[in-house]
């Protein structure tokens, strides 16, 4: 039988065919699963009780949120506070911005380094575009960029702006407390 995956949407799939169970293998791709096959065989292995051979599961059974440390997580607003939540009592970076920014485009590479160097920091990214216009309402943004520091959920610190230093001594502050 054939399967075939198609990339349609940015959400992360696991693919999981009958003959890679026994080897173990589950495959993740930034996709919306479309599963085609032989049609008619399909139907002859219904027709006689047979399992169709392959399980599709998206992300969105997936229990929890995930955000790993040293790398900048990409969130949206149903992520976002899930991962906060998850983090507990670590330090948690949120980068607000937008694709249109000129400070946001100079100060994504050096938010970037920041994440490589506090591995005791989880580093978060909101595109604070009309789909996520609810979470940064909520967070109450006013300018682009800007950094919110969250702490047991609770934000403890905010640098607006491409304040490079200022951002370094917040998060300074917000990992000796």
């Amino acid at each position: 039988m054939a399967l075939q995956v198609y990339s349609a949407a940015p959400r992360t799939s696991m693919v999981q065919n009958s003959a890679s169970v026994s080897q173990g293998i589950i495959t993740k791709q930034p996709a919306m699963v479309c599963v085609a096959g032989d049609y008619p065989q399909l139907m002859k292995r219904k027709e006689i009780g047979l399992r169709m051979g392959f399980r599709v599961r998206s992300s969105l059974d997936a229990t929890a949120a995930v955000a790993e440390v040293g790398q900048v997580t990409e969130v949206t607003k149903d992520t976002f506070w899930p991962i906060v939540k998850a983090a507990g009592d670590k330090t948690v970076v949120l980068d607000m911005y937008t694709q249109w920014c000129g400070p946001c485009k100079i100060m994504a590479p050096k938010y970037e380094q920041l994440s490589e160097k506090y591995n005791d920091v989880i580093f978060l990214k909101l595109d604070c575009n009309q789909e996520n216009k609810s979470l940064a309402k909520e967070l109450g943004i006013k300018v682009v960029p800007t950094f919110k520091i969250l702490k047991d959920s609770k934000i403890i610190k905010e640098v607006t702006g491409a304040k490079y230093d200022d951002l370094v001594a917040a998060i300074e502050t917000a990992r000796s407390t």
